[in-house]
This record gives structure tokens, sequence and C-alpha cells, in this order.
């Protein structure tokens, strides 16, 4: 317990950051990331992980086509072929920071977590984090969405990214977005098309070589 709320005071005790462009170069192509300044907590730890390096030679180790591409697991540094990554991160969790602007639209960075049931406040994984390729919804589909009886209500703006650029909109406000792909679209696409085995691991390693801040 000490371990962990010494974690919180070493990231969040730092003073605010503006927005920051994040450059993530895998063996497939770079990636160009905005960070958004209202998450901040995500935002410094993000920033804090990758200025130590944290996230060099990682894998994306869960990958769904037409839904999103995942990484920060620790253990896929060394992982051997077939061998089941997820469940590695660092020794804590950070805040949720829902914002009614951000959601799942195609290129979209958001924070993976464990389930509600275990962990009812939605707290983010301090290193997981995926990248939504996504596909397109129809009005119909969205309605269904609004009407299951969840949290999920679209926007005018919501719905037309939705049907023309697509994304994942069952995701919204259940996961922390905190930033959105500007540059390498085609990159997360080439990514999200490998193929993969029954535990959505890649059958060939997408590696990342480095993740650096850029101006």
């Amino acid at each position: 317990m000490l371990k962990l709320i010494y974690s919180y005071i070493l990231i969040f005790s730092i003073s605010p950051v503006f927005s920051q462009n994040i450059l993530i170069s895998t063996n497939l192509g770079n990636i160009t990331i905005k960070l958004y300044d209202d998450t901040p907590f995500h935002q410094e730890n993000f920033m804090d992980l990758v200025a130590h390096h944290f996230y060099d030679s990682l894998l994306f180790h869960r990958v769904i086509k037409n839904f999103m591409i995942q990484t920060g697991d620790p253990d896929s540094r060394t992982a051997k072929p077939a061998q089941f990554l997820g469940r590695g991160s660092v020794d804590y969790t950070i805040p949720a920071e829902f914002q009614k602007n951000y959601f799942h639209k195609k290129g979209a960075v958001a924070a993976a977590r464990l389930s509600d049931n275990i962990n009812p406040a939605r707290e983010s994984s301090g290193s997981q984090f995926y990248i939504v390729t996504g596909r397109k919804y129809t009005d119909q589909q969205l309605d269904q969405m609004e009407s299951s009886g969840s949290h999920i209500k679209f926007t005018a703006e919501q719905r037309n990214i939705y049907k023309t650029t697509g994304g994942a909109p069952s995701l919204d406000y259940a996961y922390t977005v905190f930033g959105e792909v500007i540059s390498g679209f085609d990159v997360i696409e080439k990514i999200s098309s490998v193929l993969t085995d029954d535990n959505d691991r890649p059958l060939n390693d997408i590696r990342i070589n480095t993740i650096r801040i850029i101006k």
C-alpha cells in the first residue's frame, strides 16, 4: 500500500503541462499522437513513462480488427511466442478522467483497465493503453446502443463521426480517452489487419521501437 501511495505522489505532484505530441515508432511504421491537456493525470503519467523509456521494445499484444490495438504490458518485452499477455502493468492505477468531448472515434487513444466487477471506479491501468481502429455505424445501430439502458447518449457530432469515420462507441465514458492519433492512420490500420491467435496476440510480433516526446 505504501508503494502505491508513493507512486501516486511521485506522478501526480508534478506541475501541469501543456498538450504534447508523442511519436510512436514501431516495426510497421510511425504513429504520432496528441495528448489532451484536460486529462492531466493520464497525460503526466504517460509522459513520465515515455521519459523513462518504459514502452521501448514492448509489443502490441492485443489486436482486434475493426476495434482496437493495445500495448503497455511490460511482460511483453521478453515474451516467448504464443505466450499469453495482458496481465502486466505498473503497480498503480490512475483515477478515471472522463470528458464529454472525448469519445472513441477512430484514432482515439485510451487507457485499458480492469473490469467493473473488480474496478467499480473504472480506474485506468498505469501503463496499458489502446488505439481505436473501429468501424462505421448506422443511426439505427447508435439508437440501439442508446436505448439499451446504458449510460451512452450521443451528440450530433459523435453520431456524424461514428457514421462517417468510425470508432468504437460502445466504450464511450467507460474508459478514459486521453489523446488521439494525428498521423499514422495507415499504420494503425496495418497493425489492426495482422493475423492473430485465439488470444488476439499477433502471430508475428508488432513491436514498439521507441516512444518519444516531440514538438
